[in-house]
């Protein structure tokens, strides 16, 4: 994965708008901090163009958080890139809902994906 860093403002509630259907969802991946102004990507399992979203700092009434939203997302599998283009994990994506995945803190020892997926 090429390396893109952009410097973006934080975005407040109401910023980002979902667009869910039957076979449609989207992802909020959580990120920490230093992830700030990276692009992340994922792509299908089964194969496909890898699509990319900014992470940005997100604020509400009561906390701060970091996290990259995807929209708008086929149904399916996905896996979830590193910068240096190994998976960092994998999520299921699920029509008519916004699926979670934490971005994780270490590589684990044996090199497999962490990070399991967590539908809302």
């Amino acid at each position: 994965m090429a390396e893109h860093h952009h410097l973006a403002g934080p975005t407040g509630p109401g910023s980002v708008v979902l667009e869910l259907g039957e076979n449609i969802g989207a992802l909020i991946l959580a990120t920490p901090p230093g992830l700030a102004g990276h692009e992340i990507e994922i792509s299908p399992c089964a194969g496909g163009r890898r699509t990319h979203s900014l992470v940005r700092e997100r604020r509400t009434p009561t906390q701060t958080s970091y996290a990259a939203v995807y929209p708008v997302l086929p149904a399916g599998e996905y896996t979830v890139w590193r910068e240096d283009g190994t998976p960092a994990g994998q999520v299921t994506i699920r029509g008519g809902q916004a699926s979670h995945f934490r971005w994780p803190q270490a590589v684990p020892a044996s090199g497999a994906p962490a990070g399991p997926d967590q539908p809302t």
